[in-house]
């Protein structure tokens, strides 16, 4: 099987796609926030990889063509902002000041939690961009003297997470207002956060779009002000 996937260079990219939709089938029967499409897949292709003995360079030969797809799909996020200006510009205000406390309420956590199990500075630096998106937190990381693969494992569970439990804090903490619910899922959990603002609904997916840039932005000015400190 293996042999197969070498000789096949978009064999992965094809499992990659059918573990997707299986995920997104089991989703909409088991109707469970447990039941997130993008962890149900991941659970699927490496489950496949193991009982198939396919290595994961083999796999990844032609499953990296679906990152050729993440730009694209990424300046999609901008069609539901565009048609949410008028909304922007009514809670401005409000939306800069929420993004700039949950950035802040984030770094200050991550310090306080590193400090307190004395974490190495390299790994305290890793954790420090977990709710922005990969490709600016990896960036950043360069930058502080982190490590890459703790970076990246820190922002796919922060993600996945925030994906997974948003539903219910929302009904725990009564938050129904659509433009606090966006901007928690995008200051929080980055692009997989917005995945499922997008299922929540266009107000949501406009708010959580707008949170990812900005709150990348706050990160890179304030993760390296608060390190200064560690």
């Amino acid at each position: 099987m293996d042999s197969l996937m070498q000789n096949s260079a978009y064999f992965g990219f094809f499992i990659t796609l059918m573990g997707y939709w299986c995920a997104v089938q089991v989703g909409k029967r088991m109707r469970s926030t447990l039941c997130n499409p993008l962890l149900l897949s991941i659970i699927f292709i490496i489950a496949f990889l193991k009982l198939t003995n396919i290595s994961y360079d083999s796999y990844d030969n032609g499953a990296k063509y679906i990152n050729y797809f993440l730009t694209p799909s990424t300046v999609c996020l901008a069609v539901p902002l565009y048609r949410q200006l008028k909304l922007l510009k009514e809670y401005a205000g409000a939306i800069v000041l929420s993004i700039l406390s949950g950035t802040a309420a984030c770094a200050i956590m991550i310090f306080g939690l590193s400090k307190f199990f004395a974490l190495e500075m390299s790994i305290y630096a890793s954790l420090v961009p977990k709710s922005i998106t990969t490709a600016i937190a990896l960036g950043m990381t360069e930058e502080m003297g982190g490590v890459a693969a703790v970076t990246v494992m820190s922002v796919f569970l922060t993600g996945i997470l925030g994906a997974v439990i948003a539903g219910t804090v929302f009904k725990l903490f009564h938050i129904e207002d659509p433009v606090a619910q966006g901007l928690a899922m995008g200051t929080a959990s980055h692009a997989i956060g917005t995945s499922k603002a997008l299922e929540m609904g266009e107000i949501q997916a406009a708010m959580s779009s707008l949170a990812i840039a900005v709150t990348g932005i706050f990160t890179v000015i304030i993760g390296p002000i608060i390190a200064g400190l560690y």
